[in-house]
Formats: C-alpha cells, structure tokens, sequence
C-alpha cells in the first residue's frame, strides 16, 4: 500500500516514539527523509540517525530519539504542508517558531534547510514542518 505523506509518517512514528519513551525508531528510508533528519540532528533534537539497506533498492532509516532529564528534547513536532494543501513561504514571511526556540524546516533551492539556515543564505521555499 502507498504512502500519502510518507514525511508526515515519519514525524508521527518520532512523536509516538517519544511519547511512549523509545530510545529509538524506524521509518522507511528516502533522501528527503534523510535531509530533514540531517537538519534535526544539527540542531539537536535527535541524537543520531543510521541507513541500513534491507534488501536492495529498499532502505530503512533508524532515529536515536534525544531526551533531557527524561523528558523529550522534542515538545511538539508537526507537518505544514501537506499533499493537499502546500504551503510556500518568502524567506521575508517567514515567521519565527516560538519567538526563536522552535525552528521550521524547510525544502529550497539549496536543499533542506532550517529556518535560521535560510535566512542566512536568503532563500525561501516549501515549508515542511515545524519542530519545537
């Protein structure tokens, strides 16, 4: 069966993950996938992520899920846009995540990026999620 939302999927599996207290997940593997789990890491909301080939042509993606005096690190993590319904953002509108503590990831020209990365390099484009 096909994914609709297989990045949606994704975040969902992390915040099921980290609501039940999983010290890790996994999620089927895709290059967007990877990217947006790049962007986490380097911010600091995951602690790793690994590929393994499970047969060949299909990957798997295992997250190390990052917790802070046994909280999660990540409070809130949720999908912008969506199949249905995209959502494109100017770097100029862009607004900010929590006055600054949270970070918007998004998909431009020059890869995925987070919302601090894109206002360096000036750029705007599909905003993905949002991760608090």
């Amino acid at each position: 069966m096909t994914m609709s939302d297989p990045l949606g999927d994704m975040l969902t599996r992390i915040r099921n993950g980290q609501r039940a207290g999983y010290s890790s997940v996994s999620a089927p593997g895709s290059r967007l996938r990877a990217n947006v789990l790049d962007v986490l890491k380097r911010e600091g909301y995951i602690r790793n992520f690994s590929t393994s080939q499970v047969r060949p042509g299909i990957s798997e993606l295992l997250i190390e899920l990052k917790y802070a005096g046994g909280e999660p690190v990540i409070r809130e993590i949720s999908r912008i846009s969506k199949p249905g319904r995209r959502v494109y953002s100017k770097i100029k509108d862009l607004p900010r995540v929590y006055n600054g503590l949270g970070i918007s990831i998004l998909s431009t020209p020059r890869g995925v990026l987070s919302d601090h990365e894109a206002r360096v390099a000036n750029v705007g484009g599909e905003v993905l999620c949002r991760v608090f």
